[in-house]
């Protein structure tokens, strides 16, 4: 069967992948990116590519709008589109700043909100969500990155609730690190060396030297994300690399375990009303 994808970020990386084997097994794609003419090697009458910023509401709008027009039914929407600022808190440029916000988060929420009308009204479709392990955990020199992303994880975690009664799936992909070029695009800020002597500038260097591990396969995680719509699988979330299972993991054990050390604490603040009332307190 074939499956009809439309796909931000194209240009390059996990987009550009994922847009290859769509095309190469027989799908259909709605490729958008900043620059078109980078897909012309693709170019079939399965793909349908055109410009889009994802940091244009209207735009947004339109090209989502147009893009069902054009191929009738969409089956998946893959919000991939990303940019990266590795610096430390007060390194980073006001615009840098507004830049991850507007494209990690608020890009990738318009996109939904434009699409959903048009799910519903097919009645099915799968959103794929591309996050990080960044978006359940953090590393130092990442925080804006974290923010936007740890921002749209909590967005998608509350909008997959709301649209499974309307046959919409969405599933939040954390993919770990993977040699897709990300880093030698993200956006940098002059070094403050008060920061640089600690764990911010130990990231930084890591990262120069070539032992920050790149342990994933880009190929592989592509693979996995069709392999999941194939088999209609819809986990809320999909953690795919070494780095996500064990730092994720480590993550929430660490979290789970200061949490329940705060028992007493939080339920000290409980309202004596209830308990008065013979109320159930948690």
């Amino acid at each position: 069967m074939t499956t009809t994808w439309f796909i931000t970020g194209t240009s390059s990386g996990l987009g550009r992948l994922l847009t290859e084997k769509a095309l190469a097994r027989g799908d259909r794609v709605a490729a958008t990116l900043r620059r078109p003419e980078v897909l012309d090697d693709l170019r079939s009458d399965r793909l349908w590519a055109t410009r889009l910023d994802v940091t244009d509401t209207g735009q947004v709008r339109r090209v989502v709008d147009e893009a069902f027009a054009a191929l009738g039914t969409i089956d998946v929407i893959v919000n991939n589109a990303g940019f990266g600022v590795f610096a430390a808190v007060e390194e980073a440029t006001d615009e840098q700043i507004r830049q991850v916000i507007d494209t990690n988060l608020l890009g990738s929420i318009h996109v939904i909100r434009a699409a959903l009308p048009h799910l519903r009204a097919q009645g099915h479709g799968r959103i794929l969500q591309v996050s990080t392990a960044g978006g359940q955990t953090t590393y130092p020199n990442f925080s804006y990155y974290h923010a936007s992303k740890w921002g749209v994880e909590g967005f998608c975690e509350t909008v997959a609730r709301e649209i499974e009664p309307f046959g919409i799936g969405l599933t939040i992909v954390e993919p770990g690190a993977a040699p897709t070029g990300f880093g030698d695009s993200l956006a940098t800020a002059p070094i403050t060396p008060e920061y640089d002597a600690g764990p911010a500038g130990d990231t930084r260097r890591a990262l120069a030297d070539g032992t920050f591990p790149l342990v994933n396969d880009p190929e592989k995680i592509a693979d996995a994300m069709i392999d999941l719509v194939d088999r209609g699988a819809t986990p809320l979330r999909l953690p795919l690399g070494l780095d996500t299972y064990q730092d994720v993991r480590a993550s929430l054990v660490a979290r789970l375990a200061e949490h329940d050390a705060h028992r007493e604490a939080a339920l000290s603040v409980v309202r004596d009303d209830l308990e008065s009332a013979g109320r159930p307190t948690p």
